[in-house]
Order: C-alpha cells, then structure tokens, then sequence
C-alpha cells in the first residue's frame, strides 16, 4: 500500500471471486454468499443470495441505502415502489398512485432501489430462487446479514422484535413482518 497525499490507497489489482467462493453465512432462513466487501470496494457490497420457499424479507425503507437485485434462478414476487397506503400486514397487496403493483420476477429481471422507496422480495414457489444483490454503501448490509443470520439460526420463528431493533441500527424501517417457512 502506498500513502498519496495523505490518502491511503490499495494495490491497483482487481479481485476475482470464482463461482463457489465466497464467505457463507447461512441458517434454515436464507443463504447468503459474500462475494465483494467494503474491504475490496468503497462503491457496494455484493452478495449472491438463495431464497428458500417461503421466505419473505418483508417490506421495508432505508433512507441512505441503494440497492440492485438480479434474479438468476427461481421467482421472487418483488415491490419497489410507494404505496397508496403503507399497510402493516400484506406488501403482495400494495399498489402505488400510479397503478405499479407487485410483480413476479423471472430470471434476467433486475431492480432498482434508490433510498427511500419501499421494497421487499417473497419466494412463493416451491423452489429455492437466487439473486445477486448489491447494497450500496457498504459495509452496512455485510453486518446486517451476519446479525440477522445469526437472530434466524435457530429455525424457529423469527424474533421479531430483535430484528426490528438490528432492521433500526442500520437504517432499515421495518414495514411489514420477515417471515419464513
């Protein structure tokens, strides 16, 4: 490493994840694999997430946070957008003012979260469902995801209120309940 100007900048090589590696940090919940860090970018996180049949993140906001979901394998019914009415119980059943609805995403389907706009992703089917999944700026969702894996590592039903208190630490308002199979 090499000091310029009082900044500290890394070596000018890039990194390579091959497919299968990454750190993984899983439980009965969800799987998700590691695959860029704030260590190796200042830009977003990148993560390669399985779904598991009927895991709901539930929706939510962050105020700060961007986000990128492509789904690779599976279907995901996915929101992104404001609601009519924020309503507590079922994001599937939101419409916006201007007629978006949920929608099923097939693979090949990106979304766009800028901060502020509500979102969620629910697997529906009877299959596991993956996704690339960048959270812009990191390294908030790296901690997130380990906290949250570890709340969700009994298999038993989600601790609701521990997640809602880690969703607040890092800057996720909660809007409807995670639920998983």
């Amino acid at each position: 490493m090499t000091t310029v100007e009082g900044l500290t900048t890394a070596s000018v090589d890039g990194l390579l994840v091959p497919p299968g590696h990454g750190r993984v940090v899983e439980t009965p919940a969800q799987r998700v694999t590691f695959k860029v860090t704030g260590v190796h970018s200042r830009m977003a996180s990148t993560f390669e997430v399985e779904v598991p049949p009927g895991f709901d993140v539930g929706a939510h906001v962050h105020t700060r946070s961007e986000e990128l979901f492509y789904v690779l394998e599976g279907e995901l019914d996915v929101l992104a957008f404001e609601p009519r009415v924020r309503t507590p119980d079922n994001w599937k059943r939101w419409e916006s003012s201007s007629g978006n609805r949920v929608v099923r995403a097939t693979p090949g389907t990106v979304i766009v979260v800028p901060p502020g706009c509500p979102h969620a992703f629910a697997n529906p089917t009877d299959t596991p469902a993956k996704m690339f999944f960048q959270a812009s700026p990191p390294p908030d969702h790296e901690r997130y995801f380990e906290e949250l894996l570890e709340i969700l590592s009994d298999g038993g039903p989600p601790d609701q209120e521990a997640i809602e208190a880690l969703r607040l630490k890092y800057d996720i308002e909660q809007l409807t309940p995670l639920r998983h199979r």
